[in-house]
């Protein structure tokens, strides 16, 4: 697949089923993320591969963060937050490892960890998988992040979640430039 058609029609995948991506295309997923804009090469990046038993005990860590926030939290939200990293077969936490730099400030960085995340989403796609990024509650709690070992300059930016398709992909939305594109002055 050419790169203009990945990116032009990639779009999220929330169903997605087993075999996750191999070893080869994980690595190759990851490469991609590596060649996002990186302002000074600080590379502010850092991912967590979890699958297998890894989905199962990650489960618990966001229900034992639900229930921490919550001690009266429903069984049915225990048992959600328990079964949400199990959406795909591999997930992917990407994180933030934010750095003191005198001409790259702490957003700069989020956004080459962003761009990474996007390039992971593209090579995906092109490579024949599924994957979606999703933030949500657990993304911010502390909890988790200490559970997953995050040191204090660390912020989860999102959870990737791969696997194979298992529904109809939607088309993506057609957009006109000129409702977002202007020439200036």
């Amino acid at each position: 697949m050419d790169a203009l058609t990945a990116i032009s029609q990639r779009v999220s995948v929330a169903q997605l089923t087993g075999p996750g991506p191999s070893d080869q295309q994980l690595e190759q997923i990851y490469q991609a993320a590596f060649r996002a804009p990186d302002h000074a090469w600080m590379r502010p990046w850092r991912y967590l591969t979890v699958k297998d038993q890894g989905l199962a005990k990650l489960g618990d860590v966001f229900a034992e963060a639900g229930m921490l926030d919550n001690p009266a939290l429903a069984e049915e939200k225990i048992v959600k937050l328990k079964n949400m990293p199990q959406r795909a077969p591999t997930l992917i936490v990407a994180i933030a490892s934010i750095q003191e730099h005198a001409k790259v400030p702490a957003v700069e960085q989020r956004l080459a960890v962003g761009a990474g995340i996007q390039n992971m989403l593209t090579a995906a796609y092109a490579l024949g998988l599924g994957a979606i990024w999703r933030t949500g509650e657990m993304a911010y709690n502390m909890y988790v992040m200490e559970s997953l070992g995050l040191k204090e300059n660390e912020e989860i930016l999102g959870f990737i979640y791969l696997g194979h398709v298992n529904c109809k992909l939607k088309q993506p939305p057609e957009l006109a430039l000129t409702d977002f594109v202007q020439r200036w002055p």
